[in-house]
């Protein structure tokens, strides 16, 4: 019996009013970019010249990466890179300094040289998100270890939201995350954790639809053509397999008690093995040569196919026969572990690349801001402190922001978020409790010590609604809750 849960279909927010249409540049950027994430950080690579720049540094070894992927940003017309990260640091214990290991959700505009956190979320657990995926519409990861696997996702349509649960044990079963269909659409595949069967699970329906292809277990990451019609997987060995797909939303079947259900909704029943027919093409190999990839990805018009693999990035031509060399062979040495393709950035040249700052700032800027108060870290006091947490929207005044004590009436009118002490620190406990953009935390400090209120952002500490209004925001604006 399997049961999903769907994003949340009414958005607090305000869908982001639609970008104005490129213009294009001489020597734009007509074949995309193609994003990788290497040993220096996050960069890009512009495939008619080989050139690439880093555009969002990472120190060697301190963070787990996740993507990165091409999604929308509010207001922006080009495409913009989201990665994870988890840090990797040694983590504080009860007798040793150190870190509180928080998953992380990062974008980045290369174009513009900035770096946004979107969502931050404690975890002690894991070894951070992996198989990110994204199209223009959603953007999944899969977070969570053992049988936990849980598959949470962020719509990208919308200017400000959190991540939610779309799959989440033991309501539903565990899932990995490996590919995405193209453009708006909600189809996300997924391969179950124990089984290894794989489905289409569909962010903005409800639903858990087959997959039509018959893999293995073992089988994935995908990577799906921009017209959705054929689907390059990465295997166990001997390197990737081109094939033909149909990654359009399949069409519910009836199904009796004793067949597999072709459609899954929250209260209804689906099987375990339910797929539909194998396409009747046989696997084009691309170069049996190589190991398991890391990534894949395809070019804007499919003729080409970027494989990370070995630790650098080699691109072939689709329809070359198999064990044909790579027509390119780039950052060699790199350690490249995720690659992504853009879509053609027509207003856009590979000289406007500006680079942004490192995401470390903010992610320590996090560890300080949620320090304990020297009276309430020691041994005695820390077992009484209390922490009380409340998000508010910074871009107006809000009654959040003066509280200065958790009485009684404060916690009746305005409840907080679930939090408490971690040794040194003190953390939201909630997945993914912590946004970014405009949104604020108000934070009152007791039991132990008397009341110590603050008040912090991801993004910042200054208030949106403190800022000149001769200056343009470059966050969006999350709606009041």
């Amino acid at each position: 019996m399997i049961a999903v849960l769907l994003i949340a279909a009414c958005s607090r927010s305000s869908a982001a009013p639609p970008a104005h249409s490129p213009s294009p540049l001489v020597g734009g950027l007509t074949q995309g970019l193609i994003a990788y994430v290497a040993d220096q950080g996050v960069g890009v690579l512009d495939p008619t010249t080989g050139k690439s720049t880093v555009v969002a540094p990472l120190p060697p070894g301190a963070f787990r990466v996740a993507g990165p992927v091409w999604g929308p940003a509010p207001n922006v017309s080009h495409p913009v890179l989201y990665f994870t990260l988890h840090d990797d640091r040694p983590a504080e214990t009860r007798t040793a300094s150190g870190v509180v290991p928080y998953d992380w959700l990062f974008r980045v505009d290369p174009f513009a040289g900035t770096i946004e956190p979107i969502a931050a979320s404690q975890d002690s657990q894991s070894e951070g998100p992996f198989g990110l995926v994204a199209n223009s519409h959603y953007l999944a990861l899969t977070v969570g270890c053992c049988a936990t696997y849980e598959v949470d996702a962020l719509d990208l349509t919308q200017p400000s939201g959190a991540l939610r649960p779309l799959a989440k044990p033991p309501a539903q079963p565990a899932f990995f995350t490996e590919g995405a269909a193209p453009g708006d659409s909600g189809l996300l595949a997924v391969r179950e954790f124990g089984t290894g069967s794989w489905y289409w699970l569909n962010a903005g329906a409800s639903v858990l639809n087959p997959f039509p292809l018959s893999l293995g277990p073992d089988d994935g990451p995908i990577a799906i053509s921009a017209d959705g019609t054929m689907v390059a997987v990465a295997m166990p060995s001997n390197g990737p397999v081109i094939e033909p797909i149909n990654s359009t939303l399949p069409i519910a079947t009836p199904s009796g008690a004793s067949s597999p259900a072709a459609t899954a909704t929250p209260g209804a029943t689906a099987s375990p093995t339910a797929h539909t027919s194998p396409t009747s093409s046989a696997p084009k190999r691309v170069n049996s040569k190589l190991q398991h990839p890391d990534g894949l990805a395809w070019s804007p018009d499919a003729q080409q196919l970027a494989v990370a693999v070995n630790g650098d990035i080699e691109i072939y031509n689709s329809s070359a026969p198999d064990g044909t060399a790579p027509v390119h062979q780039y950052l060699s040495g790199g350690n490249v572990i995720g690659i992504a393709w853009s879509a053609p950035i027509a207003d856009q040249t590979f000289a406007s690349v500006k680079a942004a700052a490192g995401p470390q700032p903010q992610v320590d800027g996090l560890l300080s801001a949620t320090r304990l108060p020297a009276q309430a870290d020691t041994p005695q006091n820390r077992p009484l402190t209390k922490i009380y947490v409340w998000q508010f929207d910074s871009t107006k005044a809000s009654p959040i922001e003066s509280i200065t004590d958790a009485t009684p009436d404060v916690l009746s009118k305005y409840p907080p978020l679930n939090a408490g002490v971690v040794f040194h620190h003190w953390a939201a406990t909630d997945a993914w409790a912590l946004q970014g953009g405009c949104y604020r935390y108000r934070v009152v400090i007791t039991g132990s010590v008397a009341p110590v209120a603050t008040t912090f952002g991801l993004a910042g500490n200054t208030l949106c609604s403190a800022r000149p209004s001769a200056v343009p925001s470059t966050q969006a604006s999350p709606s009041h809750s």
